[in-house]
């Protein structure tokens, strides 16, 4: 089974958007499609996807305002796409003031509320579009934050809890240093050692280079 990565770098703070592309299927999962959802479709119309699933690592505005485009377009083209996040991320999403959306740092104008179509606990497993996803709730950057393992790819798809040599902030509505330290040791760090971490923002990594080299990791 052929599966491909395609990253996107989406909105003024360079949120990565991640698509994998089941190329036997013609079909696509896609995490976190930044502000652009317009862009997104644009991208999986041109090479024939349909678009499977959407999930959110987490509420913040530069990752999920691009969803409501992005749903509507797939959904006017006949697809039929749910959009997957924690179930602890709920307030979050839907209140723009918390999720940043609707203040200065978002984009203003009344902001973006979103209610996901399945609400996901850590620990479940999923199976969609050939992807095998496991949901862990790495809370710290919010409290519903969620990262996505995907074994078969030796992928982890993290949100902001982890960068290249750092790790996101914890001052926003619902962070939390405690909660993101206790993350990385106990939900990161344990995993393989060449595991993938693609973050929000920035270049990929492994969980082995993590340990060597972040200093958060040795907390």
């Amino acid at each position: 089974m052929g599966i491909t990565l395609k990253k996107m770098i989406l909105g003024p703070v360079g949120t990565n958007c991640y698509i994998f592309q089941n190329e036997e299927q013609k079909e696509a999962v896609v995490f976190d499609p930044g502000d652009r959802g317009d862009k997104v479709f644009e991208y999986l119309k041109e090479h024939g996807l349909i678009l499977a699933a959407v999930f959110l690592t987490h509420g913040h505005f530069d990752h999920m305002t691009g969803v409501p485009a992005l749903m509507r377009a797939a959904r006017d083209d006949g697809q039929n796409p749910l959009l997957y996040a924690s179930e602890d991320e709920e307030e979050l999403l839907r209140e723009p003031l918390l999720n940043c959306s609707g203040t200065a740092m978002g984009y203003g104008e009344g902001g973006v509320s979103l209610k996901a179509d399945v609400y996901l606990k850590d620990g479940e497993e999923l199976e969609i579009s050939g992807l095998k996803i496991k949901c862990i709730k790495t809370p710290g950057h919010t409290e519903g934050s969620m990262s996505f393992y995907i074994p078969d790819e030796r992928t982890l798809v993290c949100g902001d809890t982890v960068f290249e040599g750092s790790v996101g902030r914890t001052d926003l509505p619902t962070g939390s240093d405690s909660a993101l330290m206790r993350s990385i040791s106990e939900k990161i760090a344990t995993l393989p050692d060449f595991t993938y971490i693609l973050p929000g923002h920035g270049p990929e990594t492994t969980v082995r280079d993590e340990r060597e080299y972040n200093p958060w990791f040795a907390h």
